[in-house]
C-alpha cells in the first residue's frame, strides 16, 4: 500500500509534539520526579537526563533517515542485526514496544482519575479518595476510551485532532498561569524560591545516596519523553521523508524537553513544601502542590485543563495500543489471534483488539491496591519498554554494524558512534535504576516494593522462552529492502525485496509496520 505524502516537517513535528502530552505526563509523574530528589532533580537533574534522551533521539533520527519506512524501529532492528539474528532483534523490539503501548492508557487514566478525585476533595474537604475509588474511576475511563476507540475512523480522527491541539494550548496556559497567579507572597514567602535552594537542595526521598535518588527521579522525564518516535512511523506520509522525518524526531525531543523543563522550573520555584505535597490526603501530588500556591478557583482551573488534556491523551494511547495489538494478531502472535485480528464490519476498526487491551489494562490497574509505589510500576514499565525498543536498533548499529552503516542525508557524521554509545549506555544504566524501590532493608515490604522488574521482566522472559521453544521456527521478521542493506552484508534471497515489492513489504512485512499502516489508514496519531 502506498501512502499519500502530504505531511511536511512542520505538520509532522506538530503531531509528534502533541502526542507527548507534556502537561498530563508531568502531572502524573510528579510523585517520582519531585518525590525522589526534590527540586534539584527537577532542575539540573532534568537537564542531565535530557543528554541521554536527546542522544537516543539523535541516533533514532539517523536511523530514520537511513531507512524511512513505516516499520520504524522494528524494521531497523531486523535490517541492522547480524545475519541470522534479524528475526530475534525484531521480536525483542516489537514485543517491548507492545508492552510499552499497553501500559499507556492505564497509566495515563490512573493519573487522570487521581487528579479528578483530588479536585473533588478540594471542593469537599471531608472527602478522602480511597484506592477502590481510584480504581473504579480509572476502569470507567478505560471503558469510555475503549468505546471511543471502537468508533468509525473519521470520528476518531476528529476527536484525536482536537485533543492534540488542546494539549498544546493547555501546556502553554499552565506555564503562564502558575507563576502569574501564585499567592506565595500572601503566605509571607518570596514570590519565587531562592535559586540556591531550588538548584542545590536534594530531597532525601529514597533510602539510597543522593546521586542514585537523582537517577531514580529520571522516571518522570523518561516516561514523559517516550513519544518522539512518531515521525518514524509517519515517514511514508511525509514529503522528503529522509530529511523531514529525522528533523521532526530531533526537534520533538529537543523542544519537548525544553518546554518540559520550563514546566519543571515553574513548579520547582513555587512549591512550598515537598513532603506536604507528597503525603497529602488528596492522593495526587500535583493537585496538592497547586493548593499550596494558588487560590482555589485557579487550582480547579489548572486541574481542569490537566484532566481534559489527560483524557484525550489516554484516548490516544488506547487507539495506538489497540492498533499494535491488531498488527500482532495479524501475524498470529497471540493465542486466539483469529479473534483479536477481526475488524468490525460496521465501524471498520479492530474492536476485538481494543477490548482485549482494555481487559489487560484493567488487570494491570489492580496494582493500585498495592499503593502509589506499586501503581508507579506502570510508569516504570512504560519508560523501560519504550526505551528498550528505541535503543535496540541503536545498540546493534553501534556495536555490530559500526562503519558499515549506510547513513541517509540527515546524519551525525563522525559523532554518530559516540552519540550512539551515550544513548546505549544511558538506557543500560537506567533500566536497573528504574527497577529500584525507594526504600530498603526492614522498610521494604509488599506495599513499598517496586514491582517493575516482575511486571516487565516476567513477560519479557516468557517472550524469550517462547522464542526459543517455538517462535524461532516460524517468525521470520520483515523482508528487507535491498536499498537498506548495510555495506558488506548479505541476506538470503527470499528475505530481500527489490523494485515494486518494496512498497508491499512495508505495509505487510512486520508487526510495527502493520500497526503504522492501520493507524495511518484511520488517520490516527500514535502515542507512547
Amino acid at each position: 500500500m502506498h501512502y499519500q505524502k502530504v505531511r511536511k516537517l512542520w505538520t509532522t513535528f506538530c503531531v509528534s509534539f502533541a502526542v507527548l502530552g507534556l502537561l498530563p505526563s508531568f502531572a502524573s509523574t510528579l510523585y517520582y520526579g519531585m518525590g525522589y530528589a526534590g527540586t534539584a532533580g527537577m532542575t539540573w537533574g532534568w537537564l542531565v537526563a535530557m543528554i541521554g534522551i536527546q542522544s537516543v533521539a539523535a541516533s533514532m533520527a539517523e536511523l530514520c533517515s537511513s531507512m524511512p519506512t513505516s516499520g520504524g524501529l522494528y524494521y531497523a532492528s531486523a535490517v541492522l542485526a547480524p545475519p541470522g539474528w534479524g528475526p530475534l532483534a525484531a521480536w525483542i523490539t516489537g514485543w517491548s514496544n507492545w508492552l510499552g503501548q499497553i501500559t499507556g492508557a492505564p497509566s495515563v487514566n490512573y493519573g487522570t482519575a487521581a487528579m479528578t478525585l483530588a479536585a473533588a476533595s478540594i471542593v469537599n474537604p471531608s472527602f478522602v479518595p480511597q484506592n477502590y475509588q481510584v480504581y473504579l474511576l480509572t476502569v470507567f475511563l478505560m471503558i469510555i476510551h475503549a468505546c471511543m476507540a471502537s468508533l468509525p475512523t473519521k470520528t476518531i480522527a476528529r476527536v484525536n485532532s482536537f485533543g492534540s491541539s488542546f494539549n498544546i494550548v493547555a501546556l502553554v496556559v499552565v506555564i503562564i498561569l502558575i507563576p502569574a497567579g501564585t499567592n506565595r507572597e500572601e503566605q509571607n514567602l518570596p514570590r519565587f524560591a531562592p535559586s540556591k535552594e531550588v538548584w542545590g537542595d536534594i530531597y532525601a526521598g529514597t533510602a539510597f545516596p543522593s546521586g542514585v535518588g537523582i537517577l531514580m527521579s529520571f522516571i518522570g522525564v523518561i516516561w514523559t519523553m517516550s513519544g518522539y518516535d512518531s515521525p518514524f512511523h509517519l515517514a511514508e506520509e511525509c514529503s522528503n521523508a529522509a530529511i523531514a522525518s529525522p528533523r521532526a524526531i530531533f526537534l520533538t525531543s529537543a523542544v519537548g524537553g525544553t518546554f518540559g523543563w520550563f514546566l519543571q522550573l515553574v513548579v520547582a520555584y513555587t512549591v512550598v513544601s515537598i513532603p506536604d505535597a507528597l503525603e497529602s490526603d488528596l492522593g495526587q501530588p500535583f493537585a496538592a502542590y497547586l493548593v499550596q500556591i494558588l487560590p482555589q478557583r485557579t487550582v480547579l482551573a489548572v486541574l481542569s485543563l490537566t484532566i481534559i488534556a489527560g483524557f484525550f491523551m489516554g484516548q490516544g494511547c488506547m487507539i495506538a495500543a489497540s492498533r499494535v495489538t491488531f498488527a500482532y494478531a495479524r501475524d498470529d502472535c497471540f493465542p486466539f489471534s483469529g479473534v483479536w485480528k477481526k475488524v468490525n464490519q460496521r465501524t471498520k476498526t479492530p474492536v476485538n483488539a481494543v477490548w482485549f487491551n482494555t481487559s489487560v489494562g484493567c488487570l494491570m490497574l489492580l496494582l493500585i491496591f498495592g499503593g502509589s509505589l506499586a501503581a508507579g510500576a506502570m510508569f516504570s514499565i512504560g519508560a523501560i519498554a519504550a526505551f528498550v525498543a528505541f535503543t535496540t536498533p541503536i545498540f546493534i548499529r553501534v556495536f555490530f554494524v559500526g562503519n558499515r552503516f549506510r547513513p541517509g542525508p540527515w546524519n551525525l557524521g563522525r559523532a554518530s558512534i559516540p552519540i550512539g554509545v551515550v544513548a546505549s549506555a544511558f538506557v543500560v544504566l537506567m533500566v536497573p535504576i528504574l527497577c529500584l524501590p525507594s526504600v530498603a532493608g526492614a522498610d521494604l515490604t509488599e506495599a513499598t516494593m517496586n514491582w517493575t522488574c516482575l511486571v516487565y521482566g516476567g513477560p519479557m522472559a516468557m517472550i524469550l522462552v517462547w522464542w526459543v521453544v517455538s517462535a524461532r521456527k516460524w517468525f521470520k521478521g520483515p523482508k528487507v529492502n535491498v536499498q537498506h542493506m548495510m555495506l558488506g552484508r548479505e541476506v538470503a534471497g527470499e528475505d530481500v525485496l527489490v523494485g515494486h515489492e518494496v512498497a508491499e513489504a512495508e505495509s505487510q512485512g512486520g508487526l510495527e509496520g502493520k500497526a503504522a499502516e492501520a493507524a495511518k489508514d484511520a488517520e490516527y496519531t500514535e502515542v507512547r
